[in-house]
């Protein structure tokens, strides 16, 4: 199951053996079946749920996807990504869609 797919985090204390043996990985201990080897601190944990519950989208940038780079929901009007400026040029069901290119000024005639 992909993590992006659940929501509502939380820190809890994890008791299940196979749950700590899955935790571990390779550095589990046959001898200590329950116990955590790198456990995290309580804080360090609550950072993790408290930033996965962040509401954040994926952005599109000249028709290419950037999975690496999220930004808030609402999405900013301008995003400064590698020392040049993006700007958002739609945002639809599919994420926000940004643009190298300048902004359009709008023709206005005059009277």
């Amino acid at each position: 199951m992909c993590a992006d797919d659940l929501e509502n985090f939380r820190v809890k204390g994890v008791y299940s053996e196979g749950l700590v043996r899955s935790l571990n990985g390779y550095d589990h201990d046959p001898a200590a079946p329950g116990t955590l080897q790198n456990p995290w601190t309580r804080e360090r944990a609550q950072s993790w749920a408290d930033s996965r519950n962040q509401l954040r989208e994926v952005i599109v940038i000249d028709g290419r996807r950037h999975p690496r780079i999220c930004v808030p929901n609402p999405a900013p009007a301008e995003l400064q990504v590698g020392g040049e400026v993006l700007r958002l040029a739609q945002y639809g069901t599919r994420g926000p869609h940004y643009s190298r290119m300048p902004t359009p000024v709008e023709w206005v005639p005059e009277a």
